[in-house]
């Protein structure tokens, strides 16, 4: 399974409780690069000096990662968090599925209101007193995931994959949604 959605909708809470309670692995490709750099892994020496300059490390090498992570798993029950990020990246996804012959079971789409997702995301800065979290540097977050991500929406809308899930309301709320989308 794949979650998408915008930062501050809450998709990598509900993906942690899905995957525990169904016991996937929760595979977030942010955490696959710190883990291979902390590792210093082949792909990890690779990645550092491209994450130490800033840069987005290219999709060959997070797609590496994401193909040793899948093959190192008994059985490849995984639901991505924020993966893919671009079509670009769903369509290498879509492949590599193929190739394991993992079929995708679904596409879960977590909706929240740009101006609900500004006020989650400054009130989460305040409490982990992250102060490079403000309101404008929120914004450009948001107008990079509308720039980047959104057109997987219509991407995977044509597949049939595609669930919207309303994400406001009580985690406990969004959950039975997720839970109800995918029986």
């Amino acid at each position: 399974m794949i979650f998408l959605g915008p930062p501050g909708a809450g998709k990598g809470t509900q993906a942690a409780r899905l995957a525990s309670e169904l016991g996937y692995k929760k595979l977030s490709t942010g955490d696959l690069l710190r883990e291979h750099v902390a590792g210093n892994t082949e792909l990890g020496q690779l990645a550092k000096p491209i994450m130490d300059r800033g840069d987005l490390v290219p999709d060959d090498l997070i797609l590496a990662m994401v193909r040793e992570e899948l093959a190192g798993l008994e059985a490849p029950q995984v639901i991505f968090d924020g993966f893919p990020r671009t079509i670009a990246q769903a369509r290498a996804l879509d492949k590599l599925l193929a190739e394991l012959g993992i079929r995708l079971r679904g596409v879960l789409l977590v909706d929240v209101e740009q101006e609900e997702l500004i006020r989650r995301l400054l009130e989460r800065a305040h409490k982990e007193g992250r102060s490079d979290d403000n309101e404008a540097t929120i914004r450009r977050r948001l107008e990079v995931y509308t720039q980047q991500t959104q057109p997987l929406v219509s991407y995977y809308q044509s597949t049939g994959a595609l669930r919207h899930i309303e994400g406001l309301g009580t985690p406990d709320e969004v959950y039975k949604r997720i839970t109800g989308a995918l029986s």
